[in-house]
């Protein structure tokens, strides 16, 4: 029998089968390198002309989209250092709505700049202390790119929410903004509150039906519902509304209970009164005044024959957040149960329903065109599938942008000029210091070049030239010049109405330093063992996924 050495070190302290990082080769430039890896995935959906990905998740389902927070959300990363960049493109996902993939591609630059830092030999302490130094000097620079006058909008204007709004739209769906900007911009002002900055993006909703193209897009006032009425009566217009949450049905009693019948007239008699009262409670809402009835859960036989004896609409909504939003829509408050008497406080109203045939599929449209409606629906058409989900994450973006300016309206020059002079000014202000981090700051400044440059790559247009060209309008002081991907040189973007929003770029520069910042201060990884257990794809058939 062989002597059984002991695990000494790190491996002794340890459970058996960890797994322990150290070192800049092994825990830092490995983090650099698995970042690097999803930023490279990401930087070639950046900008109007970005590819699309086709990822498939663990569900089978099918996306096909240049949206990055999509992209990040659906690939299952493992790698936690890469996990910070999801995090960071996450959080300006839900902070602004636009500008994921800018953090997560930026992000992964300064990544690669570290790397090169590292390999010259300073220490990623120096390299955090010059990026968050360049990331401060960056949010000055850009306070003072800011368009003057611009702070001030009304947010009821289109023009200037559809200026604004553009660049959002066309990074998703480019070539189709000028279609989609009106019509996203119509319905955000029609939902805008008194006071804009309540604007709630939950208010503008999208309804996808194949078929038809872009130019059968519109907004509707109201809700658009997928499915038919459950009578006869299909249209229906200036009517009061009762919402009925619990179904539009004879409700079985609370205690169960025994009924002897001794002859056919009992029978009868027993029957009759559960039709009369059935009729009570359907006349209870006709005498009410309403002439539609929303029900949450089913609506049984009997009832409906009332309903339509006394020509009441019926209309069913399965999903209680629906409800929820038809309610906001019509002003009507959600009864649980028919009954006997109905509030007149509690009724809602709407200027028509009415049943539509739209691209073979049977729509329910609920019309408020009055003052204080609170809900406007996008209606999209297109000839598939994902090019409808792609469409609905461009207005989504668009509706995002919306609620991003009506908190903060401030522009900064697009189409890469504010980048391109951001790297200006930082490579300057890189001279003025004195300690190791100047050189971090450099690069820092220089990782700003990715922008542009993606931006030409992804329009198969030359970078090299196109950088050093806007350098050189940028040195001569024409601080707006960026690049025209049409016509593949440099313009003024004022004359070309490109703007991106100061809240954007302002986010994705700090989410993306932050990350940065936290994945270079990691020295060690220490894994230990995963715990035992079949994995979430090795589950026995039938049973439930969670998501």
């Amino acid at each position: 029998m062989g002597l059984q050495t002991q695990p000494y070190g790190i491996q002794g302290m340890l459970k058996e089968g960890h797994k322990h990082l150290s070192g800049l080769d092994e825990a830092v430039l490995k983090n650099i390198d698995a970042c690097k890896q999803l930023s490279t995935i990401t930087r070639t959906s950046l900008g109007p002309n970005g590819m699309n990905k086709m990822v498939i998740n663990h569900l089978d389902k099918l996306f096909v989209t240049s949206d990055a927070a999509t992209i990040v959300n659906e690939l299952e990363i493992q790698h936690p250092a890469a996990k910070i960049l999801v995090l960071a493109g996450k959080a300006q996902q839900e902070e602004i709505g636009d500008g994921a993939n800018l953090v997560v591609s930026f992000a992964g630059e300064l990544l690669q700049s570290a790397e090169d830092l590292i390999r010259m030999g300073l220490h990623p302490s120096d390299i955090i202390i010059g990026y968050t130094k360049g990331a401060n000097k960056a949010v000055e620079i850009l306070e003072g790119l800011v368009e003057e006058g611009s702070d001030t909008m009304d947010v009821r204007n289109k023009d200037e929410v559809i200026l604004r709004m553009k660049a959002a739209v066309a990074s998703k769906q480019y070539g189709l903004e000028d279609i989609l900007c009106p019509l996203i911009a119509d319905a955000c002002i029609q939902v805008c509150p008194k006071n804009p900055i309540n604007f709630n993006v939950d208010n503008v909703r999208v309804a996808k039906l194949l078929g038809g193209g872009l130019h059968n897009c519109t907004t509707v006032r109201g809700m658009v519902l997928k499915g038919d009425t459950v009578g006869s009566i299909k249209r229906i217009e200036k009517a009061k509304v009762v919402v009925i949450a619990g179904g539009v049905d004879t409700t079985a009693t609370e205690t169960k209970g025994t009924v002897l019948i001794h002859s056919a007239e009992q029978l009868e008699n027993y029957a009759k009164t559960e039709e009369a009262k059935v009729e009570e409670l359907i006349k209870a809402v006709a005498d009410s005044g309403a002439k539609v009835i929303v029900s949450g859960a089913a609506v049984g036989e009997m009832a409906l024959h009332f309903c339509e004896r006394y020509k009441i609409m019926v209309l069913k909504i399965g999903s209680k957040f629906e409800l929820r939003r038809f309610c906001r829509t019509t002003g009507a408050v959600a009864l649980l149960k028919l009954g006997s008497a109905v509030n007149p406080d509690d009724l809602g109203y709407v200027d028509s329903i009415s049943v539509e045939e739209i691209g073979g599929a049977r729509v329910t449209v609920v019309r408020n065109e009055q003052g204080g409606n609170s809900v406007t629906t996008v209606l999209l058409r297109a000839s598939t599938d994902s090019i409808l989900d792609d469409l609905e994450r461009a207005v989504d973006d668009g509706v995002n942008t919306y609620k991003a300016l009506c908190r903060d309206s401030r522009i900064v020059p697009g189409a890469a000029a504010t980048e391109i002079e951001l790297a200006r000014k930082l490579k300057e202000f890189s001279f003025t210091e004195t300690g190791l981090d100047q050189y971090a700051i450099a690069k820092f400044g220089e990782s700003f070049e990715m922008i542009p440059k993606t931006l030409a790559e992804n329009a198969g247009l030359n970078a090299m030239e196109i950088i050093s060209s806007l350098y050189a309008e940028h040195s001569a002081g024409n601080v707006r010049v960026g690049i025209d991907l049409e016509e593949g040189a440099c313009k003024d973007v004022s004359t070309l109405n490109i703007w991106d929003l100061f809240v954007t770029k302002f986010h994705a520069l700090k989410f993306a330093a932050d990350a940065v910042c936290t994945v270079l201060r990691v020295d060690q990884i220490i894994m230990s063992k995963p715990a035992g257990g079949p994995s979430r794809r090795d589950q026995p058939a039938g049973m439930d996924n969670e998501d």
